[in-house]
C-alpha cells in the first residue's frame, strides 16, 4: 500500500467515531478519536521524514 493510501485509510477509519462523538456526544468515541489522531500524527511524521530523506538523497 502506498503511503498516501495508508494515511487516507487512517483518516477514514475514524469517521464513525467522529460522528458518534460530535453528533451523539459519545465520550468513549471521543477517546477513540483522540487515539486515532495521535496515530495519525505519528504516521504523518514518518511520512514527513521519508519525504525529506528522499528529497535530499
Amino acid at each position: 500500500m502506498n503511503p498516501y493510501q495508508s494515511l487516507l485509510n487512517a483518516v477514514l477509519e475514524m469517521e464513525k467515531d467522529f460522528e458518534k462523538f460530535y453528533d451523539k456526544s459519545n465520550a468513549a468515541a471521543g477517546t477513540r478519536v483522540r487515539k486515532g489522531l495521535q496515530n495519525l500524527k505519528a504516521k504523518a511524521q514518518e511520512l514527513r521524514l521519508d519525504v525529506q530523506s528522499k528529497k535530499t538523497a
